[in-house]
């Protein structure tokens, strides 16, 4: 009864991982990245240029900007700058008329001269941290999906725990060169060594999005009114509305650094100003996740901006939010150090490369039964194709991403989206390139363009812009220096991996059937 549940286990755990294994690379990939969505975003938009931090200054610099530019506004946004981000950013909401809602203007600032920057536009590693969980779907069916792949995960990490009764044991072995039995034994290694991440990170995504999967409880409770549930969970702050009679806003930097020692030195997100140029101008201080574990959805301090006396402070979160807020701080890692920030990095590619080993494991095993024949059955082909498209394909699509943001004309119009299309254009053709390309030269000639779009990043960014290693490296600009050096060491990786797969020897084929033969109960 033992073995025969271990069996199911392991036929569960086979299964779940091939049929979602693709979209889960995917997933797991582009979470990786979104990681450094800071980092990627500077690098897009080179225009912004990073600056010794003052937010006194930037600060003084967003209000006169605002003053000038938006003194009639509805509101006002202002989004300071930081060590990942260095643009100051501000937006406004044009005056409305009662039941209508304004049109929102964006700008960025730099930091130091308070000018405006006319940046090239571009979704930037935006688009990485979106497509993880929307997967470039219409709202909610990508999340649905993205989700439902995130229990599938869960399922496979168990099943495989499980699975594995010399789980410990397995990680300590790994045996170059033996085909198949490296493989499995690269999986069980990168599986156990960050199996805490790996169950951290896809249980947190399940409670995220808890109210989309578990929604029983909240329709029974509102009759069905789930706004009403999410007004009572995040209730908005209650800005008193405009008088009509002008009124002179006071500067906003004692808000700031009110709200701070409220917070005993906690980190500002966003200041919001409310009618900024009458009487009831009230002036919001948002707080960032980005100075501790547990995120607060709702932390505020609540200015006059006239008389510049505090009208609120948001109280403490409940038990079950906090307990919420941990999960969704944990998954995210905002409150992450630089070096923290590099180890859920290398987690994330280490849970990215357990998923690809089980994938080229499944298709390796049963195409040992085919050798002799020389015949792939069609189902295996499909999986090969996949295998590829999903994964050196994948790779590709990323290059080419970032290769577009600088090869599109500044100027074009929606030069955004073409960026997106080309990152889909370019994994479509891996596709087409992989049923056309069999087996091994295929993987070879993917992953070979990949090293040569990665490893060209930093010439071509010398090459479009002045913001080149040699520059970026003596300004301390650490974000657009380790951007390049990354992509070139992706690069030189991706190169070693088509080396080796071009020059891997071929084993006799009875060698190998006797190989699969011996990993039967290890592998299904």
């Amino acid at each position: 009864m033992k073995e025969g549940f271990r069996q199911a286990m392991a036929w569960l755990h086979t299964w779940a991982g091939l049929i979602f294994g693709w979209l889960l690379f995917a997933i797991f990939l582009t979470g990786t990245l979104s990681y450094f969505k800071s980092e990627i975003t500077h690098w897009m938009q080179p225009e912004v240029q990073a600056h010794p931090l003052d937010n006194a200054r930037s600060l003084a610099m967003a209000q006169t900007y605002l003053q000038q530019q938006a003194p009639t506004a509805a509101r006002w946004f202002i989004t300071l700058p930081d060590s990942r981000e260095p643009g100051l950013t501000v937006m406004w909401q044009d005056k409305i008329d009662p039941g209508k809602r304004g049109n929102f203007i964006r700008k960025r600032l730099d930091s130091l001269t308070g000018n405006e920057v006319q940046a090239r536009e571009s979704m930037g590693g935006e688009f990485f941290y979106r497509f993880h969980f929307q997967l470039q779907m219409p709202h909610p069916w990508g999340r649905w999906l993205s989700t439902t792949a995130a229990m599938v995960m869960f399922i496979a990490l168990i099943s495989g725990i499980i699975t594995h009764k010399k789980i410990f044991k397995d990680f300590f072995t790994f045996r170059p060169r033996k085909g198949q039995r490296s493989w499995l034994d690269g999986h069980n290694a990168v599986g156990v060594l960050v199996l805490p991440f790996h169950l951290m990170i896809t249980y947190s995504s399940l409670v995220i999005f808890m109210s989309l999967v578990m929604p029983a409880s909240i329709l029974a409770s509102y009759g069905g009114d789930t706004r009403a549930f999410f007004n009572d969970v995040f209730p908005a702050t209650n800005n008193a509305p405009a008088l009509g009679q002008p009124g002179q806003l006071l500067p906003l930097g004692p808000m700031y650094e009110q709200a701070r020692e409220q917070w005993a030195g906690g980190q500002v997100a966003r200041l919001v100003v409310n009618n900024p140029g009458d009487m009831n101008a009230s002036v919001n201080v948002l707080r960032a996740g980005s100075d501790r574990v547990v995120h607060d959805f709702g932390s505020a301090v609540s200015f006059s901006g006239v008389t510049g006396e505090k009208l609120r402070v948001s109280t403490e979160q409940s038990l079950p939010m906090a307990i919420s807020g941990s999960f969704y701080g944990l998954h995210l890692g905002h409150f992450a150090s630089p070096v923290l920030r590099w180890l859920y990095f290398i987690c994330g590619l280490a849970g990215t490369a357990m998923i690809g080993t089980g994938l080229v494991i499944w298709l390796g095993k049963r195409q040992l039964k085919h050798v002799n024949s020389g015949v792939m059955p069609f189902e295996l082909r499909l999986v090969e194709v996949l295998n590829i498209a999903s994964m050196s394909g994948l790779m590709v699509a990323i290059g080419v991403f970032f290769w577009a943001n600088r090869l599109l004309p500044v100027g074009v119009a929606e030069r955004s989206g073409w960026e997106v299309q080309s990152f889909f254009i370019a994994w479509g053709l891996s596709v087409l390139h992989a049923i056309v390309r069999r087996g091994r030269q295929g993987w070879v000639e993917q992953l070979s363009l990949g090293a040569l779009l990665f490893i060209g990043i930093p010439l071509l960014n010398a090459l479009t812009t002045s913001q080149h290693l040699g520059v970026s490296l003596a300004r301390g600009d650490w974000a657009m220096a380790g951007f390049d050096l990354t992509c070139l060491g992706s690069g030189v990786f991706l190169a070693w991996a088509a080396w080796k797969m071009q020059h891997r020897a071929v084993a006799r084929p009875k060698a190998e059937l006797a190989r699969a033969l011996a990993l039967k109960g290890e592998v299904n």
